[in-house]
């Protein structure tokens, strides 16, 4: 392309590549207003440059010795493809402000440094693109899908405030599956019409996506299966319309949803299965309105606040060491009884080590007497009823008092009743003295005699209540060692 080719707007641009000198069409020049930037991409001959002569100057423009080439243009109106596809650029591309009327194509290119920040774009093709520095998308607003697959990007990739929208929906908005950053994936205020994929990707810091809007009701709004994040991934005061999928995320840091909206009617919220996590957050929002799917996954430090949790969950072979913050057994088990899966023992022994761990006995024995009474429902009709018997009486073992009360009062009774109707003794010369207290005792223990029992015989009521005595002593009995074992055994 021959400089005499140019127009006025393009031979600025040209003459300061060289020499990597800015050119601003915000300013008052060429016919431009002072509303700034922005505005003035929308403009009219005096701020449009041909897509076709920054091609030419990134590619074959004669460098000046001693300077450093750069192109920076802020506020042009770009016409035509700006095609850079497998191409290498070593100099650093500014375009701020500006307005394209074309997908610029940056597939399969190496790039030094790409500054796009305010500009508005109708899509970005950059599939397997290589940028050395950071890649700056900064309150850029794009009109189609954002192709960034398998991008390599040795910075950090910064998209504060940048807007994604695919007219039809049928598309993702934004596709960084198979990205890797080295650095971070800074993008808060965040707003996207339209799914926005993470698949596989690789953070080599963190991940913020803080006061994000991500919309897409009738489907998936992140897509975050596999996700690599060395720090922390934060939602932070998020509000998303749709699934959030995280399966298999490896997350060293914090998976931070404080305050966030989550919201996917008669669908799955957040799926973050299989994941292994070091401290995942779930507080200060409302409650999560869809499925809350933590199957399989391993969380160092699960900080859930039990009014965010949803009414539907999916806990089985989740695993965590510590539970914050610390709140009674009765705020917890709830969360329980709402699986999907129904009875899952693992999730009850889980929450019963939480609570050994910290010391506080009590609440164990409350989420393991909640395990217990849960089971019973799913045992048929005799089980039931012999888990019944053994709530009522000992609590399963973990309410051993329950024995005592019940022996004490059937004790009182039985010797109140033996008393004024004592039982007529078998040989009235070898009976011993009756002992309305001790013959009780020996009805009700099955293994202590006191050689009352054999030596008296009631009668009437009294043979009755003799019946009693001795069939509740045994079920006394037996529901009391079959605790003990089972609380010994779990020590």
């Amino acid at each position: 392309m021959m400089i005499d080719d140019l127009t006025p707007a393009e031979r600025r641009v040209w003459e300061a590549f060289p020499r990597g000198v800015s050119v601003d069409f915000g300013a008052a020049e060429d016919g431009a207003t002072d509303d700034g930037a922005t505005d003035g991409a929308d403009g009219g001959p005096g701020r449009t440059v041909r897509a076709a002569v920054l091609r030419t100057l990134l590619l074959t423009a004669p460098r000046e010795e001693g300077e450093v080439a750069a192109l920076k243009v802020s506020g042009a109106r770009i016409t035509g493809t700006l095609d850079l596809k497998y191409a290498t650029v070593d100099s650093v591309v500014r375009l701020s402000d500006c307005r394209f009327e074309e997908v610029p194509d940056l597939s399969g290119a190496q790039l030094a440094y790409l500054n796009l920040t305010g500009s508005v774009l109708p899509g970005l093709r950059s599939a397997r693109v290589r940028v050395d520095g950071g890649l700056r998308l900064t309150r850029c607003r794009f009109g189609g899908p954002v192709k960034l697959t398998g991008a390599q990007i040795s910075g950090t990739l910064f998209m504060e405030r940048a807007e994604f929208a695919v007219p039809d929906g049928g598309e993702p908005a934004l596709r960084l599956n198979q990205a890797e950053v080295g650095e971070e994936l800074c993008a808060p205020g965040l707003r996207a019409r339209g799914e926005v994929r993470l698949a596989g990707a690789r953070v080599a810091g963190s991940v913020n996506l803080n006061d994000a809007r991500l919309d897409r009701p009738d489907g998936v709004a992140l897509t975050a299966e596999t996700l690599t994040a060395e720090a922390d991934v934060e939602l932070r005061r998020a509000q998303v319309r749709g699934r959030v999928e995280m399966r298999g995320a490896r997350v060293a840091g914090r998976l931070d949803l404080s305050y966030a909206r989550l919201a996917h009617p008669g669908g799955t919220a957040l799926r973050a299965s299989s994941c292994v996590v070091g401290e995942l957050w779930l507080r200060g929002g409302p409650r999560m309105e869809g499925v809350l799917n933590l199957r399989r996954s391993q969380i160092e430090v699960l900080l859930m606040e039990p009014d965010v949790v949803p009414a539907q969950v999916r806990l089985n072979d989740l695993t965590y060491t510590s539970l914050l913050p610390h709140l009674p057994a009765p705020r917890r088990l709830p969360m329980l009884a709402r699986d999907d899966d129904g009875f899952i023992p693992h999730s009850y022994e889980q929450l019963t080590a939480a609570y050994r761990r910290i010391g506080d006995d009590d609440a164990a024995r409350l989420v393991q007497l909640a395990k217990q009474r849960r089971r019973r429902a799913t045992l048929p009709w005799y089980g039931r009823l012999w888990g019944l018997v053994q709530d009522a009486t000992v609590g399963y073992g973990f309410r051993p008092l329950r024995a005592a009360v019940w022996l004490l009062s059937l004790l009182a009774v039985g010797s109140v009743a033996y008393a004024l109707h004592p039982p007529e003794p078998l040989k009235a010369d070898e009976a011993p003295e009756f002992n309305a207290v001790f013959y009780t005792l020996d009805l009700l223990l099955p293994i202590i005699d006191f050689g009352q029992e054999r030596a008296y015989a009631p009668e009437g009521g009294g043979q009755w209540l003799s019946y009693v005595l001795v069939i509740t002593g045994w079920i006394l009995a037996t529901t009391v060692v079959t605790g003990v074992t089972r609380t010994v055994s779990r020590q």
